[in-house]
């Protein structure tokens, strides 16, 4: 079952690269490249952390190929339908719940603590959607202030993940309990705009008192 998360992980992840390089109108090679490391960067550096070779995509080098295929396809085709930015959410919240419970079930098994395994999954989940802001010259939709949750609904899904399996929960069930998790609160986030509190700066604080106090 790890085996078909990842899979699923890496396509669906691979599907939002792809489309976040066409945005871009970047070439093959810069389509190839953006897919890459928002496909695997997170997962990479969860086996560095971990220690553990080789890297998961060079042990299934499968991967790379269905990652260079996608990147050909999409570089070939000249005229997208009108409208179809807005399916990025769909591709990225998926390969997010895969990523952060796949992540999270590699560091269980090399023997971390669940936070620690919590943590993992959350960086296999997100990084690499970091790097590939990065690389687009974009600030990384997980630092900025107003952007909706993400991080949180990743490390939300694999404590679910953790807990069921803590529960001798049949292992399918957890998983795809802590997928589901993950990507219907990315999706109920990015609907309702659900955002975690901002500190502001101070002169910020001060122009919001004064309007408080002008308002009573």
């Amino acid at each position: 079952m790890l085996w078909w998360i990842e899979l699923l992980a890496v396509m669906s992840s691979g599907v939002f690269g792809v489309l976040l390089a066409r945005r871009k109108q970047l070439d093959f090679v810069g389509v190839f490249s953006v897919a890459f490391v928002v496909t695997f960067g997170g997962g990479t550096l969860r086996d560095v952390l971990l220690d553990r070779r080789p890297l998961f995509w060079i042990e299934n080098d499968h991967y790379v190929k269905i990652l260079f295929g996608l990147s050909l396809v999409a570089s070939f085709i000249r005229r997208w339908p009108v409208g179809w930015e807005k399916w990025l959410h769909f591709p990225d919240a998926l390969g997010l719940g895969l990523f952060s419970i796949a992540g999270a079930s590699h560091a269980l098994m090399a023997g971390t603590s669940p936070f620690i395994a919590a943590l993992l999954g959350v960086i296999t989940g997100t990084c690499g959607g970091v790097i590939g802001d990065i690389v687009c010259n974009e600030v990384p939709h997980l630092f900025r202030p107003t952007a909706p949750l993400y991080a949180t609904c990743s490390f939300v899904g694999v404590w679910v993940f953790q807990l069921m399996v803590m529960a001798h929960v049949h292992s399918n069930v957890a998983i795809w309990s802590g997928v589901a998790t993950t990507v219907v609160m990315r999706l109920i986030a990015l609907r309702f705009d659900l955002r975690l509190p901002a500190i502001k700066p101070p002169e910020e604080r001060e122009a919001d008192e004064r309007d408080r106090n002008v308002s009573d």
